[in-house]
């Protein structure tokens, strides 16, 4: 089958050969015929159906299938931060199903103010204005209307390769072929410009910290007058590019400069997956929207949101959102005992020792394989890149989803972006020693995908 290159920009490929002959050589038949039937039944997509396996148990940072294996897992659709059934979580869940399982719209709960008081306390700056939903897709289409209602402008400027979601609006402002492609006519006034890293694949070092590509936003904001927002990834969490502090504070100053209102999409980044509750954080900028999501719900629920500056409270005579599940109780119960144990573990201060361990480690790999042309780390997020050559940059495609089966052989999971790109997501609870354990398969299986 030819896989196009688009096709691997957020994740590893569902109908590849090397993963048909993964599931043959090790799936039961039990396991195949599951697969078989989960095949037949839903619909079918890209990253999805046909699916790679059939999980039984998902515990701390393991996963377990049918077969009885265990794997670490290091993707976790950026939910897991504290890990899988973690207690605190679900006995918060647990107490607030006996007491309050649902509420309708019209109401609100203490619960569901506790949790928008809390991120109110956590955001810096006058980012005092919350509402929530039930996927960060859904709180991206949010924050694009708050960004009209406040500005009058229907506009946004987005990057090419970015991921926003997967609902129309969502990919009208995201840059995945994976996702745009063959959908026809998308929300019109969505423009994009080059992520920031793209003038140095071009040019090698001359854009070492992304000016060029802010310039050219410049460029953009000078000729359109109905801009009301940039919307960007503060990191790219797909394939784990994380632009310098002169990047976004550069980007700051053009948004003010030119009335414009800055997005960032922190949803698979925030609450301590970098060492920061916030991706911004790092930046020393206060967006004007932020929006969170996939961990917010502690890996049991699904809980997303914006936090927006107390001037944009300007929407008072439409609805945002108006979801069924807006201030789900539920799931205000998980987002603020999720929160709490980040807190109470010092799974902040874990993350930013174990971002350490990961850099260190992974550049003395880098320093034995001549096949790692780039390692990229903040926090507890990391992207290995995986080259034939460190010169030209050629992309390590096949060796790289090779890599990624030989890790599953060994009891590691991840997925592997962009097409060469190990991504590596562990939960903030992985320990140093599991950790350790973790590249060990990866130095193992990079070494045997390409002896040198």
């Amino acid at each position: 089958m030819d896989i196009k290159a688009y096709q691997r920009t957020e994740g590893d490929i569902n109908l590849s050969a090397e993963r048909e002959l993964w599931q043959e050589t090790h799936l039961s038949r039990q396991t195949r015929d599951v697969l078989e039937e989960d095949s037949r039944y839903f619909l079918h997509q890209s990253m999805s159906t046909p699916c790679l396996n059939v999980i039984t148990n998902a515990e701390g940072i393991y996963l377990e299938d049918l077969d009885g294996r265990k794997y670490m897992d290091f993707h976790g659709n950026s939910v897991h931060q504290v890990g899988y059934k973690n207690s605190y979580v679900i006995d918060a869940v647990k107490k607030q199903l006996d007491n309050l399982p649902f509420l309708p719209r019209r109401y609100t709960s203490a619960v569901a103010v506790q949790l928008a008081r809390k991120l109110v306390e956590l955001a810096p700056g006058d980012l005092n204005k919350v509402l929530f939903t039930p996927s960060g897709t859904s709180a991206i289409g949010i924050a694009m209307k708050l960004v009209r209602k406040a500005t009058g402008n229907f506009k946004t400027i987005s990057t090419w390769d970015s991921f926003h979601g997967a609902s129309l609006d969502a990919i009208s402002v995201g840059g995945e072929g994976v996702f745009r492609n063959h959908m026809g006519p998308l929300l019109p006034g969505t423009e994009h410009m080059m992520p920031y890293n793209s003038y140095r694949s071009f040019y090698g070092d001359s854009d070492h910290d992304g000016s060029k590509t802010l310039d050219y936003l410049e460029y953009m904001l000078k000729r359109e007058s109905d801009v009301g927002a940039v919307i960007m990834e503060p990191v790219r969490s797909t394939d784990v590019q994380i632009p310098p502090k002169a990047y976004f504070q550069r980007l700051r100053q053009l948004c003010d400069q030119y009335g414009v209102l800055l997005v960032l999409d922190e949803i698979p980044t925030a609450l301590g997956r970098t060492g920061k509750m916030f991706v911004h954080e790092h930046y020393d900028i206060v967006p004007d929207i932020v929006v969170i999501g996939k961990g917010l719900g502690g890996g049991l629920f699904p809980m997303a949101g914006i936090i927006a500056r107390e001037g944009l409270d300007v929407a008072h005579d439409i609805s945002l959102g108006h979801y069924t599940h807006e201030k789900s109780s539920v799931g205000c119960a998980a987002a603020l005992a999720t929160i709490e144990y980040i807190e109470q573990n010092g799974l902040l201060e874990h993350a930013e020792r174990m971002g350490v361990l990961l850099e260190r480690e992974l550049m003395a790999m880098k320093n034995r394989h001549e096949v790692i042309g780039d390692v990229r780390v903040i926090g507890m997020l990391a992207g290995i890149e995986l080259v034939t050559d460190r010169h030209t940059k050629e992309e390590a495609v096949e060796g790289a989803e090779k890599v990624m089966y030989r890790c599953m052989e060994m009891g590691l999971s991840f997925k592997v972006s962009n097409g060469n790109v190990l991504t590596l997501v562990p939960p903030l609870i992985t320990t140093q020693e599991q950790l350790e354990q973790a590249l060990h398969c990866i130095e193992t299986a990079i070494s045997q995908v390409f002896p040198q």
